[in-house]
């Protein structure tokens, strides 16, 4: 229950543009905004990689997507979003929501696959 949900991912060319999306269920207002909400993305045989993250309005990067990914969060909808351009064949993944909470719960969605090809 209250496990994030995202969407958004598919196939796209290098270069090409995805939005990836999470929304956030059942979340106060409050606990929303001093959450911070993450995307990560695991290639196949690879661990789990932190992409970006928010809190408070503050977005943090991997230096691999700077420049060129943007993640914002929209307090009404209780969403987080991933504008991801410039796509590379490493970008290659599935996509994680990650949810944690201010009082240290973490809720992680099932994923999405964002696939690029060369």
């Amino acid at each position: 229950q209250g496990q994030p949900v995202e969407s958004g991912g598919g196939l796209v060319q290098a270069g090409g543009s995805l939005r990836l999306s999470c929304a956030t269920s059942r979340t106060i207002l409050s606990v929303f905004t001093e959450s911070t909400l993450g995307w990560y993305r695991q290639a196949p045989g690879k661990e789990r990689e932190l992409v970006a993250s928010i809190i408070g309005g503050r977005p943090n990067y991997a230096d691999s997507v700077k420049g060129r990914f943007t993640i914002s969060s929209d307090n009404v909808k209780r969403t987080v979003h991933l504008q991801m351009n410039s796509l590379k064949p490493e970008d290659t993944g599935l996509y994680f929501c990650n949810h944690h909470t201010p009082y240290g719960v973490d809720k992680w969605g099932q994923g999405t696959q964002v696939t690029v090809s060369s």
